[in-house]
Formats: structure tokens, C-alpha cells, sequence
């Protein structure tokens, strides 16, 4: 994204937020450093554990949690004390969606790279969706979304933290090229395309290339870059079966982030896809559900993060039957059972993610997505991947995470992203597919977003 759209977008926000009441707009990164919150009487899920806590008290002051007691906890009832009574409830961190597409989940295709101010604003609008469905955190690994980001930081618009990859990386009909036919033939060295004005995608073909847009979205704050590796999905012209990147372009992208401390992210389907990221130094893989035994034995071997998404039938039946686009995803879902008994089979580091795109209607089931991980783990096992272990792939940013600090747990002194559940989602994980009415109080970074507790 050029700076001159960067400009024009955070001011289409700031427009945005200019009619919401001031109290909205100051949330967020304006928490006060003394603001305490006191939960009394919660039983704790602390992003690893397989049982909850005795009835506990955590006193949340500023943006941390300072401490966790089995006693009562002792406080000045000030005007900005909150006492929150749980009645034996569940609390435990917010949840962190490690693929996710801020700006392309909820707009079409055409509108993603149409105009700029819609989507942005529906991108903000799907934010505070986001956060309402308990998600604090998320990793973003696509998309034009710098903007929306600092817009969330600054309170500007409500919702959760994100970790940008800034435009996906591709080349020349690689997935996440997104132009049209008539787009071509492009002139080396030509002028950018829709698609790479917007900051959605960029094309390049070759490792000097490939460096400059590496280091593009790092200038921009990325805390790790994406390239797609292997052919995609939604991609109008990328068969699965292709590898798109050569070694010496991989290694260009890796090298340039392992310059700037952090690290590159690859999707990937097939074994030759993988086995080529992974040569060339990249420490995340992306989807997977081609991978056989071997590839699978070798990314535990490598300590190679896998990142894996239980994708919904709805995704699928969502491209129309005979397109391209449902024939690949017909070739790909019969994997998706597979990689999960593979990554179980060589307890490999399993992270978890939705990679929901263009419909808004699945985006609403991000937390429905997460509790079918059921039909490969306990519910306890599926929340600490999406708290505490995907809270240990964001720390892989090094000094490139934006915002440090210990994620996705409840411990003394860790960020304080916390969740009130109604029940106990340890016994029944079905409770976060529905946040409205079972996550009755939503905390990120120390502050109150949701407080539906009965008075």
C-alpha cells in the first residue's frame, strides 16, 4: 500500500469514528495505568491446563494481571475500582484466531479490491464483530491492514489485537495473484495493478523482488511476512499441484526477515510445497492438507510450526459447483481430517486459525470453526491451542511484536485479555460457539469491552 493510501485510509476511519459517542472512541489503548478490576468467585482456565482452578479472585490493575488468589483479595473501593462477581463462572484469556483476514472477510472479491473506503469501513465494523465474539488477538497473514490496525490501537474502533503480514507475496499466477487475464501481459518494472495498489497481494518474480517487498511490509510494521508457497484455493489461476517460489526467492523473503528479527510464513498444500519452504528457512507453515507421513514427520523433526485450520463446509460449498475454484477445494478437504491426525500422530506445534474469506456469514462462526477441533481434541487441548499456544507462534516475532507482553494465559503479570464464560467450556466447548450469550464479560488489554452479567 502506497503511503498516499495509507493516508486515505486512516482518515476514511477517523471519519468513520467521528460520529461514535466519545466514550467508544477512547477505548482501547487509552486503559489508565491505576484502573483496577477485581473478578471474585471465577474458576480459571489458564491457557494450558486440562481442569479448571478452585474458586479464585484475579485483580486485573492498568492493562495486567497482578494477581491470582484462592483468598479474597483486598481493594480500594475507588470510583474507578470494578468489582465483578463471576457466581463460580469460568474465566479465561480471550481467544486468538492465528489465520485471519481483517480486510478480506467480510467484503467480495470485487469489493476487497474496489473501493478503499468501504472496505475499510467494513473491515472496522467486522473488527468490533471480532472482538464481540471474544477473540482479543489475531494474526492477520493477508491483507491491506496496517490502517485498521493503528485505528484499533489508537481506540479509534473497537477490536481485537492484530498481527500483520501486511499484502501476501506471491508471483506470477501464484495464489493470492488475484489479477484477471486482461490484466496481462505486465511489464517488468510496469506499474502495480489494483490488487498491489490496495495492499492485498504483490507479485514478484524474482529474489531482488522478492527482498523489496519482504522489506516493504516490514517498513510498514509487519510482525512476520507471508509468501504462499503452493498453489491455492480461491486463486482464480494457481493449481494446487504447483510449487510457485523458487529456493533463492524463498530465501531472499527469509533473509530479510530474519534481518528485521522475525520470521516468514508459507502456504502450503503438497509435500514439495512444504519441503521447500522449510529448506529455505521459513518457520510456519500454513494449511498443510496435502502433507504425507514423511513431510509431516519431517516438519516435527525441523520444530517447524504448523498452522492448521478445521475449514467449514460452508467455505467449500461457498464457490459455485464447476468453477476452478470448488474443484480445488473438492482435491483439498478430504486432507484436512488427515493433517490433524498427522500433526496428533508426531505432536507436532499446532496452531490454530479460521482463514475465513469474502463471507460474512462464516465469519460469524469463527468461534463455532474453533469448537470443531473437537472431532480431533478435547475441549481443553482446542483452547489452549487457540490461548496459550498460539500465543507462543506470536511470540516468534521477536522484537517485532507489536505488542509485548505475555498473551494468551492467566498468570500473574501477564496482558490481561480475559473472558467471563457462562459454563464451562472445558466440559462443553460448544459454549464458545455462541459468544452473545455465553461470554458475558469480554476484557482486552485491561479494559471492559462487554459486561452482560446479570445486575
Amino acid at each position: 500500500m502506497t503511503s498516499t493510501v495509507r493516508r486515505a485510509v486512516v482518515a476514511l476511519l477517523l471519519l468513520a469514528a467521528a460520529g461514535l459517542p466519545s466514550a467508544v472512541r477512547a477505548q482501547g489503548s487509552q486503559q489508565a495505568s491505576g484502573t483496577v478490576t477485581l473478578f471474585e468467585n471465577v474458576r480459571v482456565f489458564d491457557g494450558s491446563s486440562a481442569t479448571l482452578s478452585a474458586s479464585s479472585h484475579v485483580l486485573v490493575r492498568g492493562n495486567k494481571i497482578e494477581t491470582i488468589s484462592t483468598q479474597p483479595i483486598a481493594v480500594d473501593r475507588r470510583a474507578d475500582t470494578r468489582i465483578i462477581d463471576g457466581g463460580g463462572r469460568t474465566l479465561m484469556p480471550g481467544l486468538i484466531d492465528a489465520h485471519w483476514h481483517a480486510m478480506l472477510a467480510r467484503v467480495t472479491p470485487a469489493q476487497a479490491f474496489g473501493d478503499v473506503g468501504y472496505t475499510n469501513l467494513a473491515a472496522g465494523a467486522e473488527a468490533t464483530d471480532t472482538l464481540m465474539r471474544g477473540f482479543t488477538t489475531v494474526r492477520d497473514v493477508g491483507g491491506p491492514v496496517f490502517g485498521l490496525k493503528s485505528a484499533i490501537d489508537e481506540g479509534i474502533v473497537k477490536g481485537p489485537r492484530i498481527y500483520p503480514s501486511g499484502a501476501m507475496i506471491t508471483v506470477t499466477s501464484g495464489h493470492g495473484d488475484f489479477r484477471q487475464l486482461s490484466d496481462l501481459p505486465r511489464r517488468t518494472g510496469g506499474g502495480f495493478t489494483r490488487m498491489e495498489q490496495v495492499g492485498g497481494g504483490i507479485v514478484a518474480d524474482s529474489p531482488d523482488e522478492v527482498r523489496v517487498r519482504a522489506r516493504e511490509q516490514l517498513m510498514q510494521g509487519a510482525s512476520q511476512v507471508k509468501l504462499t508457497a503452493g498453489g491455492g484455493v480461491s486463486s482464480p489461476f494457481s493449481p494446487i499441484d504447483v510449487t510457485t517460489f523458487i529456493d533463492a526467492e524463498l530465501r531472499a523473503a527469509v533473509e530479510a526477515a530474519e534481518n528485521w528479527g522475525t520470521y516468514v510464513v508459507a502456504h502450503a498444500f503438497t509435500p514439495a510445497a512444504i519441503r521447500g519452504a522449510i529448506a529455505a528457512g521459513v518457520k510456519c507453515i500454513e494449511h498443510g492438507f496435502l502433507m504425507d507421513d514423511a513431510t509431516a514427520k519431517l516438519i516435527g523433526e525441523k520444530g517447524i510450526w504448523l498452522s492448521l485450520q478445521p475449514l467449514p463446509e460452508g467455505l467449500r460449498l461457498g464457490f459455485p459447483i464447476g468453477s476452478v475454484q470448488r474443484d480445488k477445494a473438492d482435491e483439498v478437504w478430504p486432507g484436512i481430517a488427515r493433517s490433524y491426525e498427522l500433526a496428533k500422530k508426531y505432536k507436532l506445534k499446532t496452531a490454530w486459525g479460521t482463514d475465513v474469506l469474502f463471507s460474512a456469514a462464516l465469519a460469524q462462526q469463527q468461534g463455532a470453526i474453533l469448537a470443531s477441533l473437537a472431532r480431533w481434541y478435547t475441549p481443553a487441548e482446542a483452547l489452549a491451542m487457540a490461548t496459550g499456544t498460539n500465543a507462543e507462534l506470536l511470540a516468534l516475532s521477536g522484537k517485532r511484536n507489536p505488542y509485548p507482553g505475555k498473551l494468551g494465559v492467566v498468570e500473574q503479570g501477564a496482558l490481561a485479555d480475559l473472558l467471563l464464560v457462562d459454563g464451562n467450556p472445558l466440559e462443553n466447548i460448544s459454549l464458545i460457539a455462541d459468544p452473545d450469550k455465553n461470554f458475558l464479560v469480554i476484557m482486552k488489554d485491561g479494559k471492559v469491552y462487554k459486561d452482560t452479567l446479570p445486575r
